[in-house]
């Protein structure tokens, strides 16, 4: 799942946790991959869950 509108990039694990289960009215417990966006559009940050935790990784473009 991917959200459409950028997000504060200094949120954490815990926040964008929350993010997704207030915004995308998902659990981010499922093991889907959640995508935000920086508000410029070059920096990506994946949340998701691999069953011991979760992971977020980030990416430069």
């Amino acid at each position: 799942m991917a959200a459409t509108k950028p997000i504060d990039f200094r949120k954490g694990h815990d926040s964008l946790a929350a993010m997704v289960k207030s915004a995308l009215r998902k659990d981010p417990f499922t093991g889907t991959v959640f995508v935000v966006r920086a508000k410029k559009a070059d920096r990506l940050k994946l949340l998701y869950w691999d069953g011991t935790g979760l992971v977020m990784a980030c990416k430069r473009l």
